[in-house]
Order: structure tokens, then sequence, then C-alpha cells
């Protein structure tokens, strides 16, 4: 368990400095993180996170990741890549190639509007073991969406990680009203306006 708390503080201090140092408000409850993040990466960081949650989850026999594109993707990836199991990300546009889908809707506090996601009845089957990882849990409608795909399929939600939470919008308590599995937020944000960003402590569950 100490190695666990050990990658947890090197992820959280990381990801604490960039967010001070990078990270900018534009009102309306959003944080501006692509310039380490969801636009543009930094590969060691979202490693290291990959790291932790590899950890965190190693006794879990997580079987799958399974993300949103597009901001989802790189810490998805680094994940899955630290557990050695298949990536798999939700489509905002329905291809020609998926003909089989289990489908949500959830509504987009950055793009506006609502949003559909589609997940390939392909790429799923009832004997997966799902870990969502995600760039943000805000209002938490896009990842309860994506919880609600996998129990169409009749896979099993073994938990929920996410980059950054901002704790004030109450999408924890949207998740765990639902699901009895682990929320974790690497970063967990308390108050987010023109005077700063605060933080709240740890995860979100005990280490």
């Amino acid at each position: 368990m100490s190695d666990i708390k050990a990658l947890y503080e090197r992820i959280a201090t990381e990801l604490k400095e960039k967010t001070l140092q990078e990270g900018k408000y534009l009102g309306d409850g959003i944080l501006k993180v692509d310039s380490f993040i969801n636009h543009q990466s930094h590969p060691k960081i979202m490693n290291h996170a990959g790291e932790f949650v590899a950890a965190y989850f190693a006794e879990h026999g997580i079987t799958k990741v399974i993300t949103v594109e597009t901001s989802g993707i790189i810490p998805a990836y680094a994940s899955a890549s630290s557990l050695n199991v298949p990536l798999v990300f939700t489509r905002k546009k329905k291809p020609i190639t998926m003909k089989e889908d289990f489908s949500e809707s959830a509504p987009s506090h950055t793009k506006g509007g609502i949003v559909t996601l589609h997940l390939s009845q392909e790429m799923i089957s009832p004997s997966d073991n799902i870990l969502i990882v995600d760039d943000f849990l805000a209002s938490g409608k896009t990842i309860h969406a994506l919880a609600k795909m996998i129990e169409q399929s009749g896979a099993r939600l073994a938990g929920i990680v996410t980059i950054i939470e901002k704790t004030f919008e109450g999408g924890r308590a949207l998740l765990e009203s639902h699901l009895n599995i682990p929320v974790i937020g690497l970063i967990r944000i308390s108050s987010l306006n023109e005077q700063g960003i605060e933080f709240a402590e740890g995860i979100g569950v005990e280490l």
C-alpha cells in the first residue's frame, strides 16, 4: 500500500503544479487545461497517472479500459498500457463500419448541447471487467452514460478514474448514488474562480 501512496503523491504533485501553472479559468465552471491534458499532452505525466491506476486496480481483474473520444483517450491509453489491456473509446458520431452499438446521450458542458455516445457491441462482452478513465469528472452525466452502456452490454464496471474532479459540480454524488464502485479523482478541485484554484484532499477513496 505504501507503494500506491508514493505513486499517488507523485502524480498528484505533478498534476497540481501543472494546473496552477497552466490552467486557465474561463468562467462558468470551465477550466482550460488543453496545454497538458486534452489538446497537448505530457507523456511522462500521463504515464505516471497510468502507473498509479494500474497499481490501484492491480487485483481487480480489469480486462478493458473505456473512455470517450477525444479528450479521454490519452489518459485512458496510459492506464490501459500500464494494465496491459485493450483500450476502447466511444464515438460521438457513429461510423458506417459500426453495425450494432450501445448508445446513450449526455450533455456536453464544453461543446454545448447534447452528445450521443456510441459503443460497438463487438468491442465489449458480458465477460469483460471494465475500468472507465476520463479527463474530467464534473456533472458526471457523460460518465454515467458510459456506465449505462456497460450495463447494457452485461459487462461489469469495476471503477472510474478521472484526471481532474471538480467536486463542486456534483458528479461524484450522481455516480455514487447509482454505482457501488470506486470513483477516483487524481486531483480534486473544490473551488474554481477568478481568484484561483483550491484543491480538495485525497482521491475520493481510501488509499
